[in-house]
């Protein structure tokens, strides 16, 4: 299947299988830009849809991947004060050159440069989740647990609505 993907997907492909994730990358006739449009391409609800969110650190500029629930809105300020980090808005062309995919399609996973990562405690309620694999129309289903030793990334409740 990996010879069929686009480049941005094959790319996310091959990392997983790199590191010895045997997750299967999909590409889908609909669009899975939105976590909405993901829920809807794949079947599953909306709060299955593991979206990744890029920021920006005002201090250092580095990018931060926010990996959140499709169904949550991140509260940034919740973040900020559990993590000591100062968010700022990241732009398309900032995505695009720091994390190496664009807005819409971001993966958990395979950057140009490692990121710090903060993950959603609410994508643990579910069996399976389903993450963006390099374009708006890629996914790959995997197991909440396989969130943290896949990203590194550290859990928190970074909902707006708790």
């Amino acid at each position: 299947m990996a010879a069929e993907l686009r480049d941005s997907a094959k790319r996310v492909q091959d990392f997983l299988s790199a590191k010895g994730f045997s997750f299967d990358v999909k590409e889908l006739p609909g669009s899975t830009r939105t976590a909405q449009e993901a829920a809807d391409s794949i079947g599953c609800t909306i709060a299955q849809i593991a979206k990744s969110l890029v920021f920006r650190e005002t201090e250092t500029n580095l990018p931060i991947l926010v990996i959140a629930s499709g169904a949550n809105r991140v509260d940034v300020a919740k973040i900020e004060k559990m993590t000591g980090l100062k968010l700022g808005k990241a732009d398309a062309n900032y995505v695009k050159e720091r994390v190496g995919y664009a807005i819409g399609g971001v993966p958990p996973v395979g950057h140009n440069e490692t990121l710090k990562t903060i993950l959603d405690t609410d994508l643990r309620k579910h069996d399976v989740i389903w993450a963006a694999a390099g374009t708006p129309f890629a996914v790959f289903q995997l197991k909440p647990a396989d969130l943290g030793p896949l990203t590194e990334g550290k859990w928190i409740e970074l909902s707006e609505y708790k």
